[in-house]
């Protein structure tokens, strides 16, 4: 039997269980992207597609690692499109890599952390369209030293304390915020 990653995500949303209910509503639209648009792990598929991203703690756990997206201009965790590849762990991890310059990452868990759709906005040639985006908990090694890249503006360890002043605007982060409590 072919294992297939896609079948296996599915069951994965299908199964996935929040309190928070617009991760609830969020699942029927990941279920039919994933079950109609052969090419939903493509970013040409302009309506919207899979991506995967990383909340990154620290080794103490009392810090998490956001950059500050230079196209988005706002601070976000590391993240991308998955161009193809159906193993949306694999990309959040590769993603986390490239984006902070640090290797080494450990899963916290092998469940799903958070589910969103958001929308991002006209780019030059690429309409307005949604990403879907699984999320996944990291921890970094420890002494991880981020490495500022061409895709941001700022890179660093926010330490608790400080990061509802730096997320506040997203409501997404604050419910992933809310979930990183019983990790720390």
């Amino acid at each position: 039997m072919e294992f297939n990653l896609r079948e296996k995500l599915l069951t994965e949303i299908k199964e996935y269980q929040s309190e928070y209910k617009e991760e609830q509503a969020f699942k029927p639209r990941f279920e039919n992207l994933l079950s109609n648009y052969e090419n939903c792990f493509e970013r040409s598929l302009l309506m919207g597609h899979i991506t995967a991203s990383a909340w990154i703690l620290n080794q103490k756990r009392d810090s998490i690692l956001l950059l500050h997206h230079a196209k988005l201009n706002k601070w976000l965790q590391p993240g991308g499109h998955a161009d193809g590849d159906e193993n949306v762990r694999a990309v959040a991890l590769k993603e986390a890599e490239e984006e902070t310059g640090i290797s080494g990452f450990v899963f916290a868990s092998n469940q799903i952390f958070d589910l969103d759709i958001h929308t991002i906005p006209e780019r030059k040639e690429v309409p307005e369209h949604e990403h879907y985006d699984v999320r996944f908990l990291l921890v970094a090694p420890e002494r991880a030293v981020p490495q500022l890249n061409h895709e941001s503006n700022d890179l660093k360890w926010i330490h608790f304390s400080n990061l509802k002043e730096k997320i506040s605007h997203e409501p997404s982060l604050m419910r992933i915020y809310a979930k990183t409590k019983q990790f720390i």
